[in-house]
């Protein structure tokens, strides 16, 4: 087959970051010859990204595969990303698979050869000489193959699907939570260097993109790997002093989950002093009990000097929009223990948070932890500090209301929904002739509807 006819179909699960990855092997088949179709029928070769977080998004994928087989049952399906890193024998058996290629490989799919887009079966990949299913054909016990990358991998972008594009600055994990499956998907922390990150920003925003989320799998960790690099906070104080002079008041930046031992006065100094970056933390909080922290691996920081940072930040950003990753359940998490967090939700000034109940993953320290909780109390628990949260989440939609004015990025082309600066959804009643929905638009609120603030374009 040749590669000016090869067409391909591209499935992402999970997290910002394989977003990024994704979009940069899009990228690359383009450059390569590949066309792209927007629905699997279509499509010579189909690739799946996968997530491996929780036992559900591992499902999902499954469930996926199989659909995308019903639909293409002619196209060779490619997996890789986390879960083919941990899972690779099971996906290889899948109806429609034709390589698994594992997440410390995935950078190779860049130089995918489009005469092998159908390939011949898993079990006989390696004697074809692609270094991508060579390492796929690697695993051979079923067990978790933890990832062993040790260099940050070779991606880039120069645009992206979505209106909000992705910038990864960091990869890998060193921390080794105990119920994190991602140290073993994702292998060591690995920092991007700074002049990269400015360079791929700059294209992004010179592309006529106006917000851009800048991401990684930890970013507290950013910079421990490169030398006279600093860490996060070093490195968003480039950014705006190589990029606030041009784009400052025209573009925006937005941070993604942050650790909350990175949350000091370097921290308060750099957000205080920023132009460009969004009025709005997401904290990977986890818990409000230290005890539960401590079991998790996360001792490292405690709930109560959350409040504290929080406050102080008032006094920069009046008004700020704030999430959190919360995960209810764990493994011997007490009465006691559950209501602390209940309470520090209840503390925190939360406009969302993103709350799951504990999932055991394979080859993580907590999946062999004793006083394992019932699934029903893990979900209960979980629903319940769901609802304290879309309480606190109707109320910053009210308060937005009686604000002068919001700046809305759209979601896409044609769209009348996006996200204001404060990361809560709007909805824009006229949006004027001819706006670039990349662009960042002046709103004026004018109401809330089903928890979405409503708002007429000035």
């Amino acid at each position: 087959m040749k590669g000016a006819t090869t067409s391909f179909h591209a499935a992402t699960f999970g997290c910002k970051v394989n977003q990024y990855e994704t979009q940069s092997l899009r990228e690359a088949w383009l450059r390569r010859g590949f066309t792209e179709v927007d629905t699997p029928e279509g499509a010579d070769v189909i690739l799946v990204n996968t997530c491996a977080v929780t036992a559900r998004a591992v499902s999902d994928v499954r469930r996926a595969i199989a659909r995308l087989h019903r639909a293409a049952p002619a196209a060779g399906i490619v997996v890789t990303g986390c879960a083919a890193q941990v899972l690779r024998e099971e996906f290889a058996g899948l109806p429609g698979v034709v390589a698994v290629v594992p997440q410390e490989a995935k950078a190779t799919l860049a130089a995918y050869d489009p005469a092998a887009a159908i390939m011949p079966p898993v079990s006989t990949h390696a004697a074809h000489g692609d270094a991508a299913t060579a390492q796929a054909s690697s695993a051979t016990s079923g067990d978790v193959v933890p990832a062993q990358a040790s260099v940050f991998p070779d991606f880039r972008i120069e645009g992206f699907r979505r209106a909000r594009p992705v910038v990864k600055v960091q990869d890998g994990c060193s921390h080794r939570c105990t119920y994190c499956i991602v140290p073993l998907t994702r292998g060591a922390s690995r920092s991007r260097e700074p002049g990269e990150v400015v360079a791929e920003l700059r294209r992004l925003l010179d592309a006529g993109f106006r917000e851009v989320m800048l991401s990684g799998v930890n970013l507290r960790l950013y910079g421990r790997d490169l030398s006279g690099a600093g860490d996060f906070w070093d490195l968003l104080q480039r950014v705006e002093r190589e990029l606030a002079p041009e784009w400052a008041g025209r573009a925006r930046l937005r941070i993604s989950s942050l650790e909350p031992g990175q949350l000091g006065v370097h921290a308060l100094d750099v957000l205080g002093g920023s132009r460009l970056v969004c009025p709005q933390l997401h904290l990977s909080l986890q818990s409000g009990s230290p005890d539960v922290l401590r079991r998790m691996g996360r001792g490292h920081y405690s709930p109560a000097p959350l409040l504290d940072f929080l406050r102080d930040l008032g006094g920069t950003w009046p008004v700020f929009g704030l999430g959190a990753d919360i995960l209810m359940g764990f493994p011997g998490e007490s009465e006691d223990a559950f209501a602390e967090t209940l309470d520090f939700v209840r503390a925190l000034p939360l406009t969302y948070a993103h709350v799951f109940p504990y999932s055991r993953r394979p080859g993580t320290v907590a999946a062999s932890l004793p006083e394992h909780l019932p699934q029903e109390i893990r979900k209960a628990r979980a629903a319940a500090v769901r609802d304290v949260v879309a309480q606190k989440r109707a109320v910053f939609a009210e308060r937005l209301a009686g604000l002068p004015a919001l700046s809305v990025v759209l979601d896409g082309a044609g769209a009348r929904k996006g996200i204001s600066e404060y990361y809560a959804e709007c909805r824009v009643r006229r949006v004027p002739h001819g706006h670039d929905h990349r662009a960042v638009l002046t709103v004026r609120p004018v109401g809330v509807e089903a928890g979405c603030v409503v708002t007429e374009a000035v």
